[in-house]
């Protein structure tokens, strides 16, 4: 199973200068549960961006760059197309980023999980527009608003028709 894993705000703003604009513990922690002992697929900014390898998770990155020199075990593919007929076979394989990795998958997910943020950002990265059609909802959880998670937010499962 192919599936990508975000969080969007209102105007469909992911992030400003290849970083995360907010801090939501809950959605840490649901991407934490979501992609723990699965493949995480990236594009190089992204990757990147990581402080560190994410523990138990296995790293494919996607680059134009045939010459780009990643860590040990850290997978590299040069196209979309090859990464999903690489992780056809897996039990789950999530695509992690960035915008132009996201929209380059949306015609191969099989599973998508939104973290709708219920606040508008100012970013230069976006999540793409999707058809909705050729998607149905299959869960939506209300997230908790608290002092570390001041912004109303709700998990929201979209599985492909």
């Amino acid at each position: 199973m192919l599936a990508l894993i975000v969080a969007v705000a209102h105007n469909r703003v992911i992030g400003k200068d290849n970083t995360l604009i907010w801090h939501l513990p809950n959605d840490l922690k649901f991407f934490k549960e979501k992609t723990t002992g699965h493949v995480i697929i990236m594009g190089r900014k992204t990757f990147e961006s990581l402080p560190f390898l994410l523990p138990n998770r296995e790293h494919w990155v996607i680059t134009k760059d045939k010459g780009f020199d990643a860590p040990e075990g850290v997978r590299i593919f040069h196209s979309p197309e090859a990464v999903a007929e690489a992780a056809k076979d897996l039990d789950a394989a999530y695509v992690i980023g960035g915008a132009q990795i996201y929209e380059a998958f949306l015609p191969f997910v099989d599973v998508m999980h939104i973290t709708e943020v219920d606040h508008t950002f100012e970013g230069d990265a976006f999540f793409p527009e999707f058809d909705a059609s050729q998607f149905e909802i299959v869960e939506t959880i209300e997230g908790t608003v608290d002092e570390k998670n001041k912004y109303p937010h709700k998990f929201v499962t979209y599985k492909r028709k």
